[in-house]
């Protein structure tokens, strides 16, 4: 049986949930820095050569790609050229739709994954598709009965998140087995084997929420 991580570690976040921008204003320059450094890394250009190119200094570059100052038309024409790209490019980010999806209590779309067994009940609860972020989520609610058969095992690209809601569950990761119990979280790389291995109480339920990123 797999060892359960400690529960007293602690783990610094890269990002603070609770961030929120001050206007929109500052939405606007934020979308110009992020595009702007997205495309001087797809052209694997160093902010360096990009001072050279512009005649901007590396500090004002700097500033301009984390959002923290208003870049004037000049400069973002200056930018444009150095990159060969449109300046509207530029505002693209800022322009996308943001979507949001609202699933009500069994509404969930009926789906079958391939590999799934009968008795294996899969509800995605939400699709985003192409989007800002460049990742695709996909949270399924998973109900598990006695009719379910052989358990299969899955493995795709990704990351995956269980939570388990009801009932108990063996569930294989790799070479490693993990008792899930309601409130238990098991998070993972979806690339090894992983899967149900046995069925301890049931009816079980859990969220299954995989991420993967989109393809163009």
């Amino acid at each position: 049986m797999a060892q359960t991580e400690n529960k007293d570690e602690t783990v610094a976040l890269s990002q603070d949930p609770h961030r929120v921008r001050d206007s929109g204003e500052k939405d606007l320059e934020t979308a110009i820095g992020r595009e702007i450094k997205a495309l001087r890394l797809q052209q694997d250009i160093t902010i360096a050569e990009l001072s050279v190119l512009t005649g901007l200094s590396i500090s004002m570059l700097s500033k301009i790609e984390n959002g923290a100052t208003s870049a004037s038309l000049t400069t973002l024409q200056l930018l444009a050229n150095a990159l060969s790209t449109p300046i509207t490019s530029f505002f693209r980010r800022y322009e996308e739709n943001r979507n949001a999806v609202h699933t009500k209590a069994g509404q969930g779309v009926e789906t079958e994954r391939a590999g799934t067994r009968a008795g294996h009940q899969y509800n995605l609860l939400g699709h985003l598709g192409a989007n800002a972020s460049g990742v695709v989520v996909e949270p399924y609610l998973i109900t598990l009965t006695e009719e379910s058969d052989r358990f299969p095992t899955f493995q795709h690209d990704g990351i995956e998140m269980l939570y388990m809601l009801e009932g108990e569950v063996d569930y294989r990761h790799g070479d490693s087995i993990y008792s899930l119990r309601p409130g238990d979280t098991l998070f993972f790389d979806a690339d090894a084997p992983h899967g149900p291995e046995g069925l301890v109480k049931l009816p079980a339920k859990y969220l299954s929420i995989i991420s993967y990123p989109q393809t163009s």
